[in-house]
């Protein structure tokens, strides 16, 4: 306690030397600066993470179930009727993936398409995702399709019962005879009913949703699918119906939620996050540096209090205490300061959006940077700047030994 007092008051009183007190500020400014930074890029990071959540959950179902070692579920229509047995699960629908070639007045575009059936709305909010047209339906005989954005505006296509929408797909079964290789494809013609945005590129540009017959009748297939998707009946017990669903099918399914859906999406924006947060650590680092200078310049000014605090009996260990507090007083005064402004400015951006992102707004779906502050980023941005007030001091007090030292002498 005597080491802790005494590094408080030669923190807080006036230098004999002015340039310690500009070296002091300007460490305490400079650790400020890079923990508000932290703080703010971090719940920058979190509110994409956010925003990529509630998107997700707009076209994801609660739970999805593929197999692990093969493509399909052989059987899927029997495995859904199963699963919507097990408690919590409020429906279970299969549904069918794979790739095609679309074809719209004469404009060809690679896309992937997946066969829904009726209900999926109760899986799926797709329908309130349409900007034009209607929900899935047949017309004059033709099935339906749901068109993303993207893919419309690459075909020029527009919900339109005048005009066909093409898709072909190599044959799975059969034989290809050389002499015919059209014969070799299979083709549907549909009819564009809707066309949806959900501000994912990769379901907005390539993704084209008809019905779950007409799917299964273009790749050749009968009961199959691809996957199960499921609706919970409480969002708040998605883990528990996950392990019933593990404890039912076993180890040849992967039964995934949400997030998990899309793993790649979150792992990037994370990574992304501690990568930066990585580099502004080295920047606390460099930062740092100015705590040392002007550590090292205080124990020269306070040589003659040390001669005498030594020969009142203080002990070397005593000495590097005071200097090893001064360090963390320093590294926190300025974090706890730049801690402190930088979640005020993330809880007004949060609540008020005062900074937009650049570019025409009418085309985007968000117009500010999105922002959410975590207690557990104040908590790791805290425990960095004591770790480098800590590293700072010891540093320091290294030179204290040898004053005492020489002192003796």
């Amino acid at each position: 306690m005597p080491a802790l007092r005494i590094a408080i008051r030669y923190l807080l009183a006036r230098k004999s030397h002015t340039a310690v007190n500009i070296i002091s500020y300007i460490s305490m400014a400079g650790i400020a600066v890079a923990a508000l930074a932290m703080i703010c890029v971090l719940s920058v990071f979190n509110g994409f993470s956010q925003l990529a959540s509630d998107r997700l959950s707009l076209v994801n179902p609660d739970v999805k179930v593929t197999p692990v070692n093969t493509r399909v579920i052989s059987d899927a229509d029997s495995l859904a009727e199963e699963l919507r047995g097990i408690p919590g699960v409020r429906v279970a629908l299969p549904t069918l993936r794979g790739e095609a070639l679309a074809i719209y007045n004469g404009a060809q575009l690679p896309v992937n398409i997946c066969g829904i059936p009726d209900g999926f709305d109760e899986v799926s909010a797709l329908e309130s995702l349409l900007i034009d047209g209607e929900p899935l339906t047949s017309l004059y005989g033709f099935g339906g399709a749901l068109l993303g954005v993207g893919a419309a505006v690459q075909l020029d296509a527009r919900p339109s019962p005048e005009r066909g929408l093409l898709l072909t797909v190599p044959r799975r079964l059969g034989r290809i005879n050389p002499a015919l290789p059209m014969a070799a494809f299979s083709t549907d013609t549909l009819v564009v009913t809707g066309v949806y945005r959900s501000n994912q590129p990769e379901f907005d540009n390539a993704m084209i949703y008809l019905s779950l017959d007409d799917a299964r009748n273009l790749l050749d297939y009968t009961t199959e699918g691809t996957a199960i998707e499921i609706s919970v009946a409480n969002a708040r017990e998605t883990a528990k119906v996950i392990k019933r669903i593990e404890e039912k099918l076993g180890t040849d399914y992967l039964v995934a939620d949400r997030l998990r859906q899309e793993s790649h999406s979150f792992r990037m924006i994370s990574i992304e996050k501690w990568i930066t947060f990585l580099m502004l650590v080295f920047v606390l680092v460099m930062a740092s540096f100015n705590i040392l200078s002007s550590l090292s310049m205080l124990i020269i000014e306070k040589e003659e209090s040390l001669r005498i605090l030594s020969s009142l009996g203080a002990t070397d260990s005593m000495l590097k205490r005071i200097f090893m507090n001064q360090g963390v007083l320093v590294a926190v005064t300025g974090g706890g300061i730049g801690i402190t402004i930088g979640v005020i400015l993330c809880l007004i951006q949060e609540h008020f959006g005062v900074i937009t992102l650049g570019g025409d707004h009418s085309q985007m779906s968000i117009v500010t940077y999105p922002c959410v502050p975590e207690f557990t980023d104040v908590l790791i941005t805290a425990g960095v700047v004591i770790a480098i007030g800590l590293l700072s001091g010891w540093i320091a007090s290294r030179g204290v030994k040898a004053h005492a030292d020489s002192d003796r002498h």
